[in-house]
């Protein structure tokens, strides 16, 4: 039983990292349907970032930790607004063109870090808590996937209650169903985009700084790998929809975790593509996508 239980809340940690990526892709397509490939990128990006600040230290104390996570959110944020500013903006209205900019910026910053740091993986520091386990039931559970675990239900509340308690999350809200009405009614669409966009990217940050964490290292690739997953996510889940992601990272966080360890390791990803597939058959949708809604 603790096994299991070890099993379970591995996957829910890695469920986490997959919905900090989905979730600002989630509500990027939701409000302006752009489908951003270079996330994936800033992930990475950020998650050096992170590393940049704890490298000098072999066992770096909370608050350096808390430091390289800040560090690695304003990350996300700075690409994010750049890419949006000077990429996304001037091709309003291009859904093709976005899409290939993004590919383009996604495999330029690749390419940045790869020359600037190697293509190999770098190990993170880690305060000696973080190294560290909890019992929970009999089951020595990772203090660094309890911490995952519970960032992610932060920002899990945090979306919510800002789309639905907040100004500016219901001029969000009421973009994803009818932009050109809310632009008639004076408000300012284009800086809700921005603003939409470089939150993503701070989630993307946020989740890159934790990614080290869960693996002990980053690498250049690292993003490009969860983006393939994190897309996933959004396809099971309902493209636009926060709670459709959330569940589907949990699905397949779990789902890769469990197949992974009782039947045979790498089987995880299989699974996933056969749930990806059994999704498009019986609901092409996504669990709770509909048309023109974010949440």
């Amino acid at each position: 039983m603790s096994t299991f239980l070890l099993i379970i809340i591995s996957g829910l940690g890695l469920g986490s990292l997959y919905f900090l990526l989905a979730a600002g892709l989630s509500v990027i397509f939701g409000l302006m349907r752009v489908l951003s490939f270079a996330h994936g990128a800033f992930l990475s990006a950020s998650g050096f970032a992170s590393w940049l600040v704890l490298r000098s230290f072999e066992a770096p104390s909370t608050p350096w930790l808390l430091l390289a996570l800040v560090v690695s959110v304003l990350t996300g944020g700075v690409v994010a607004y750049l890419a949006e500013v000077l990429l996304i903006r001037p091709l309003k209205g291009k859904e093709l063109e976005q899409l290939l900019a993004t590919v383009g910026l996604g495999m330029v910053l690749v390419a940045l870090m790869a020359g600037s740091w190697g293509p190999d993986e770098h190990l993170i520091p880690r305060p000696a808590w973080l190294t560290d386990t909890t019992s929970i039931a009999g089951a020595p559970i990772s203090n660094s996937r309890l911490l995952l675990i519970g960032l992610a239900g932060v920002v899990v509340v945090g979306i919510q209650l800002i789309l639905s308690r907040t100004r500016y999350g219901l001029i969000i809200r009421a973009g994803v169903e009818n932009s050109a009405m809310v632009s008639a009614l004076g408000i300012n669409v284009k800086r809700a985009f921005t603003v939409v966009f470089v939150a993503g990217g701070m989630l993307a940050g946020l989740g890159g700084g934790l990614a080290g964490t869960y693996y002990g290292g980053i690498s250049p690739f690292l993003g490009d790998g969860m983006l393939i997953f994190s897309f996933i996510v959004l396809i099971i889940g309902g493209l636009g929809s926060i709670n459709g992601a959330l569940i589907a990272s949990v699905v397949l966080g779990v789902s890769q975790s469990v197949a992974n360890y009782y039947i045979l390791n790498g089987i995880g990803d299989v699974l996933v593509v056969v749930l990806l597939v059994a999704t498009l058959l019986v609901r092409p949708q996504g669990l709770l996508g509909q048309k023109e809604r974010l949440v």
